[in-house]
């Protein structure tokens, strides 16, 4: 019998402690013995002992230098330079690029160059253009003939020499020259190709770019070897632009020494004589492949492998036939989409169950996103509804109004498009025709696209032939394609903007702020920007004798003009007992260039640098016009200050200016002024040709009448192709002011005058308390 002794016991407890502890422990003794082995591993992968660097004799070995590659080849680790700018020397603005593109050195992909000649540019150079033309950043068109008329939306270079390797020479070196440093890849091709350009630019996109490649259907010369191949020009070629850049110098020696009647085997001999390089017909797994089309072959009737997959077709002898190629390209690839969407549908259907929610969060359409879930009554979309007749949400505001001209037309073609699906679901039983649209609803989902909803009146016909009257709701979505960016002309913030303020007799006394806030938001930073006031006399102001009504404004002037030495603020006198918007413009617009920029505006209005900004970037010319909405701020008799927090009880404030000052005390509520069309920027030019456009197609007495009831926004609208862009602008806030509405004005501008007068008192809120409070003065 052994007895454990005071050690033991000792040991024994300490062991029952820690024996919880033993797995951490375990762990985190495993864990550093790993981490310190990786550590060691990490620090011998730069050297290996068993491997010696290959290098040239008497030249040091370099650690960092790879071996077998070349200095090309090697991955450039970024290095931050720090900014330091000399405090002696003068500080000198930098100049930006025009595009960041050219700044950050990024090239397009693929650009294409068409050989044509003077007997096919107006037909089957053309052709080429209507296929492809779209889906290239840039396509051009060379051809020997000097002096050739350009058809519309081509970009045509003539060389004047028809001879083939002339003329294959001149357009390398024009390639080379203009834009050798914007492209990575030059895809020459003749106008009897018919070119697969969506698999053509995917080909691009998938070959590295730093490689020399040509490329195409490879065809071997007569008595030469193997390995002397070109590309056939037919089928078109790809040349890289590392390959463009070599060959350049080598342009003029081979034209000298190689004679050859076809341009293709030209160039193909050039390459193989001064750089060695054949055409290929495959690299890095992608194949170049190609279709010769047989004489009189229907492309309808063409289903072999190699035309189904062929980038380029040849020959092709017609325009009506290069038409029918694309067609049916085109039905292919439509095929193609619409096989892939069912797949994808049909794979997210099968994963759809394995989610938290199951089936009950498969959205319909399977695979587009759901529809917008509202947080608020706020952001409820609402439902447009409308017959095939009439729509019952207007522009104007008005119930009801004809469906007419895009809307029509949508609404059509959703209806077709509902009868020819359930034709499709339903045949051979049964077969439908429209009797008429009971009922339509249609609205805008930003997450999805045009939903729409149809109470459709349908006759079924069985094959026995029996007919019957049925009613049936459809629900139809237009989803959302791909986001495109429009392509718009350049525009600048550096081009000078010239206000023009009309000022009549009633508002000379409001013109003093005016002037004060243009010197401070305008004058004093320095804003190129220049004033001209328009001085509106009446038929009995500033007659002999009576008063100027306008010498404190011109005093006004003269100060600004000596606080701000070279500043010059112009001012013109006109006198009209009633004078339009138009008319005003008329006498502006002869005194300046047609290059020249305007900003009409009002004498409530008050520009800034950022609304001058817009206004350059928003007006375009020959493109754009911009007229700006405002935001007037309501009546403070009836909308009073109120701080922030507003009285117990009281209801939500109305929207308070988006550039309200805090310091001038609490906002004023207001509104967007969608009525008022006072203010709007437009190229001289612009407003010249839209004017003569008005004269022209009216004349006479009618052309006074109109010109009565006309604003500038109404002239651009009606008289001229430019876009008319409108929308608010947070930098124009507005004082309260009750607008003039003159009664020689139209119908429809009296209406506008007033309402926006009568929608500018006050909120629901404030005219709903203004009556309340009115009638208890009443009834007391």
């Amino acid at each position: 019998m052994h007895v454990a002794g005071p050690a033991t016991m000792r040991l024994s407890s300490l062991l029952a402690l820690l024996r919880p502890a033993l797995p951490l422990i375990l762990g985190l003794s495993l864990g550093c013995s790993l981490s310190l082995l990786r550590v060691s591993w990490i620090q011998g992968e730069g050297e290996d002992p068993c491997v010696e660097a290959v290098g040239e004799p008497g030249v040091p070995h370099n650690p960092d230098s790879r071996t077998g590659l070349d200095q090309s080849d090697e991955d450039f680790k970024p290095r931050i330079v720090p900014y330091y700018r000399d405090p002696n020397k003068p500080y000198k603005k930098v100049l930006r690029t025009r595009y960041i593109q050219t700044e950050l050195g990024s090239r397009e992909r693929l650009l294409v160059a068409v050989l044509t000649s003077r007997a096919t540019l107006s037909t089957l150079a053309v052709a080429v253009n209507r296929t492809v033309a779209h889906h290239f950043p840039r396509l051009l068109y060379f051809t020997g003939q000097r002096g050739a008329r350009t058809p519309a939306g081509m970009q045509v270079v003539s060389h004047g020499d028809e001879r083939p390797a002339w003329l294959m020479s001149e357009t390398l070196r024009h390639l080379h020259t203009h834009f050798g440093a914007d492209y990575d890849w030059f895809f020459i091709m003749q106008d009897d190709t018919y070119v697969q350009a969506p698999r053509l630019a995917a080909l691009a996109g998938h070959l590295s770019i730093n490689q020399d490649l040509y490329l195409g259907r490879a065809e071997e010369f007569i008595g030469a070897g193997e390995q002397a191949r070109y590309c056939h020009g037919g089928f078109g070629y790809l040349l890289s632009r590392s390959l463009l850049l070599r060959l350049r110098p080598h342009l003029d020696g081979c034209r000298g020494d190689i004679l050859s009647a076809r341009p293709d085997e030209w160039l193909g001999r050039c390459l193989i004589d001064s750089l060695g390089i054949g055409c290929v017909s495959q690299h890095q797994g992608q194949q170049y492949r190609s279709f010769e089309l047989a004489k009189n072959r229907d492309p309808e009737k063409e289903g072999s492998s190699a035309f189904l997959s062929a980038f380029a077709v040849h020959p092709v002898s017609e325009g009506t036939l290069m038409y029918r190629l694309h067609k049916r390209f085109s039905a292919l690839e439509l095929e193609r989409a619409y096989s892939e969407i069912e797949q994808l549908q049909a794979q997210i259907q099968n994963l759809t169950v394995l989610t938290p929610e199951g089936e009950a969060g498969l959205s319909w359409p399977i695979g587009l996103p759901a529809p917008f879930t509202p947080h608020s009554r706020f952001e409820v979309l609402g439902w447009d509804y409308f017959t095939e007749q009439h729509t019952f949400s207007c522009a104007d505001g008005s119930p009801k109004c004809p469906l007419q001209g895009a809307s029509r037309a949508d609404v059509g073609d959703a209806v077709e498009t509902a009868l020819e699906q359930l034709n499709r679901r339903y045949q051979p039983r049964l077969r439908f025709q429209k009797q008429r649209l009971l009922n339509g609803y249609r609205r805008f989902d930003p997450a999805r696209g045009m939903e729409y909803t149809l109470d459709l009146l349908l006759e079924a016909v069985t094959q026995r032939g029996h007919r019957r009257a049925l009613a049936r709701r459809v629900s139809l979505l237009r989803p959302l394609s791909r986001v495109e960016i429009l392509p718009m002309p350049y525009v600048t913030e550096a081009t000078r903007v010239q206000l023009v303020l009309p000022l009549p007799v009633a508002e000379a006394a409001a013109a003093l702020a005016f002037l004060e806030a243009f010197a401070a938001s305008v004058l004093e930073p320095r804003e190129h920007a220049l004033l001209t006031l328009l001085l509106v006399y009446g038929p009995r102001d500033g007659g002999r004798g009576a008063p100027d009504p306008f010498l404190g404004v011109k005093a006004a002037a003269a100060e600004l003009e000596r606080r701000h030495p070279g500043t010059r603020l112009a001012w013109l006198a006109v006198r009209a007992e009633a004078p339009s918007q138009v008319r005003l413009m008329d006498v502006v617009s002869k005194k300046h260039p047609v290059d020249t920029l305007f900003f009409l505006t009002t004498v409530w209005t008050r520009p800034g640098p950022e609304v001058l900004n817009r206004c350059r970037m928003n007006a375009i010319s020959g493109w754009q016009a911009f007229f700006p909405v405002h935001f007037q701020e309501f009546n403070p008799a009836l909308a009073p200050q109120r701080s922030p927090a507003g009285p117990p009880g009281a209801g939500p404030d109305p929207p308070s200016p988006p550039g309200a000052d805090s310091s001038r005390g609490a906002p004023v509520g207001g509104r967007f002024d969608r009525q008022a069309s006072a203010e709007g920027c437009f190229y001289n030019a612009d407003y010249l040709a839209a004017r003569a456009r008005l004269a022209g197609e009216l004349a006479g007495q009618e052309e006074e009448e109109a010109l009565e009831g006309l604003e500038v926004m109404d002239v651009f609208l009606r008289f001229s192709g430019l876009h008319l862009f409108r929308a608010v602008e947070p930098g124009l806030v507005q004082k309260f002011s009750l607008r003039d509405c003159s009664p020689r004005l139209s119908e429809e501008l009296y209406h506008r005058c007033r309402l926006s007068n009568l929608e500018g008192l006050g909120g629901r809120a404030q005219l709903a308390m203004a009556l309340f409070e009115q009638e208890q003065a009443n009834s007391t």
